[in-house]
């Protein structure tokens, strides 16, 4: 049966490829793209390359797309392939019925009506009565080369002049009003063109066919400028201006960015940035955002330097976080005041817009900023309300483990702020506990409440320590709190201590977790109070770990250590500060336990 068009271009946007193909192929990195051994021949040497819309084997030549790569791989018929797609990607696929096979030969039919009025346009943008609109757009600096890649064009000084040139192609009126250039008025008023008096921007899909346009008037009339509507073929939530442009520029490692508008996107493309694109007139939605994350896994948003691009960068950030994943985030990039893309490069140079891509910050540095008042913080109720918003940011992400780190660093920053840049936050306990005077007995009972502790003030703390957390040796009382705080950290909304005492209170284990708090407290170090930062207490829970497994402290530096070559992140940067800081303190005789029992 034959499938809509359109049905199938969601489908095929939606099916993560990457995925797909890894359930069969060992895939890795490989800058935008993943690569791995062929399925479809043997091979020692990876040359299959799996980009964002498809894949290619660069020994046997097999390529294709999500619906390819399962019937290849599987034998499947074309309906089967994409029957198993669509049920993964909670798409319906379509009946097939006369009424929609009638409505995908018009879908058809409007690309015709669109592709012969982009024709018309950009012919009559280069006749005398474009001369004005080609005048204006070599003004703004662009080549006429640039002209044509883009199909600029013109839309004639009054109304009449599209009709008249589709009309004779045999394109009826009722076509043009679906496509979205003409209006039929509810009053029964003949049709008329959408666009008269303005310089048109063909608006085209990722394969380069046109959707929709959008027009700037020449002088002084509003809006300035003005999308079509929206039509079967043209929807502005997901459509990105220069996609199909950008498509090829990613694929040759150009940075992908998304800037505000059709000038922009085109100086910037015209003076080497071949990943430019920019949303229709719009805040950035998740259905553009979902397109940006398939061209490249960090693309860059750039916005205005004044008070507005904060904010929009602000919405941006809010609306991705719940996206975000280890290997999809995004970097935020800030224009000097009073300049656009296109009017940097024009006015200064390419490496003017360049050194503003280099300064771009990941996102979760720049969102600190963000979230904070513009005058900072003056008082503990300022200072409590950005904590609250620092602490509902991180939570929005739903990767849990992502989750966790933006919440370190986000905490790290604000407790590093909070006590000024004279002070930085250590890595390790800045004093250890007092000797108990019975280091047989008081040590044993001190030295895991004070690693169970830590983690019932600080359970975010939980995804990074579990493993070692699971090999310690504790009573019955601790391995009890162990296992409903490991069982309560894979459903919790938010890994606070309040939420975590709640369920320990419901799970009867209330006296328990006040014990052990209230044993960890004889000699409580910084680390273990509940205004200490994140890293302070990971940082102090690893080096009390340490203390505790002398005789294996070694192979856990060596694992440490190799876990921070592979990750390079803070947490194993703090996890092998804090063991190391460990070795040194009991070199120096200041184990202040008696290590032997805790094995």
């Amino acid at each position: 049966m034959a499938l809509p068009a359109t049905f199938l271009e969601e489908l095929r946007a939606r099916a993560p490829l990457a995925a797909i193909i890894g359930r069969r192929v060992k895939l890795t990195r490989a800058g935008r793209n993943w690569k791995g051994c062929c399925p479809f021949h043997s091979e020692k040497t990876p040359s299959f390359v799996v980009y964002e819309d498809g894949y290619h084997c660069y020994g046997c030549g097999a390529h294709g797309d999500a619906i390819g790569f399962v019937m290849q791989s599987q034998g499947a018929g074309f309906i089967e392939a994409v029957e198993q797609l669509a049920a993964e990607c909670g798409l319906e696929v379509p009946k097939p019925t006369p009424e929609a096979a009638a409505a995908e030969q018009r879908r058809l039919d409007l690309h015709g009506v669109l592709q012969a009025a982009a024709e018309a346009f950009h012919r009559r943008l280069f006749l005398p009565e474009g001369a004005r609109a080609l005048a204006y757009l070599r003004g703004r600096g662009l080549t006429d080369d640039t002209v044509r890649r883009f199909g600029l064009g013109w839309s004639g000084e009054g109304r009449g002049a599209l009709i008249a040139d589709l009309g004779r192609q045999g394109i009826d009126t009722a076509l043009l009003v679906e496509a979205g250039l003409m209006t039929a008025p509810e009053d029964g008023r003949a049709a008329r063109e959408f666009f008269f008096g303005r310089v048109m921007f063909p608006i085209r899909d990722r394969t380069g066919r046109p959707v929709g346009f959008g027009g700037r008037i020449l002088g002084d009339g509003q809006p300035k400028y003005l999308n079509g509507p929206e039509t079967a073929l043209f929807a502005k939530r997901r459509t990105l201006y220069g996609l199909d442009a950008a498509r090829e520029g990613a694929r040759q490692g150009a940075a992908v960015v998304a800037v505000e508008g059709y000038m922009d996107v085109i100086a910037l493309h015209q003076a080497g940035f071949a990943g430019a694109v920019a949303p229709l007139g719009t805040a950035l939605t998740e259905d553009q955002l979902g397109v940006l994350w398939r061209l490249s896994p960090m693309p860059v948003l750039c916005f205005d330097g004044d008070a507005a691009g904060a904010r929009a960068a602000a919405r941006a950030a809010m609306l991705a976080l719940p996206f975000l994943t280890p290997e999809r985030s995004l970097r935020l990039a800030s224009l000097p005041a009073g300049e656009d893309p296109d009017t940097l490069v024009a006015r200064q140079s390419r490496e003017a817009f360049q050194a503003v891509l280099d300064a771009a910050r990941p996102l979760a540095e720049a969102l600190f900023d963000l979230l904070r008042e513009p005058g900072g913080e003056t008082t503990p109720e300022h200072r409590a309300a950005l904590r609250a918003r620092l602490e509902e940011a991180a939570g929005r992400i739903r990767h849990r483990g992502l989750a966790a780190e933006y919440r370190n660093a986000l905490l790290d920053r604000f407790f590093a702020d909070r006590r000024g840049p004279a002070r930085r936050i250590p890595l390790r306990p800045a004093a250890l506990p007092p000797r108990p005077p019975d280091p047989a007995a008081r040590a044993a009972s001190s030295g895991r409440s004070l690693l169970v502790g830590i983690l019932l003030r600080h359970p975010v703390l939980l995804a990074d320590v579990e493993e070692a957390f699971e090999r310690l040796a504790l009573p019955p009382a601790l391995a009890q709190l162990r296992r409903e705080m490991l069982a309560w950290r894979v459903d919790a909304p938010t890994l606070d201590s309040k939420g975590l005492m709640s369920h320990l209170t419901s799970a009867g284990l209330a006296a328990e977790a006040a014990q052990a708090l209230g044993e960890s407290a004889m000699g409580l170090p910084a680390c273990a109070a509940p205004d200490a930062s994140p890293a302070e207490a990971e940082a102090g829970w690893w080096h009390f770990f340490g203390l505790m497994h002398r005789d294996r402290l070694e192979d856990e530096l060596l694992a440490a250590s190799r876990d921070f070559a592979s990750r390079a992140d803070h947490a194993s940067q703090r996890r092998l500060e804090a063991l190391a800081s460990a070795r040194e303190a009991l070199r120096r005789g200041e184990d202040g336990l008696d290590a032997d029992a805790f094995l």
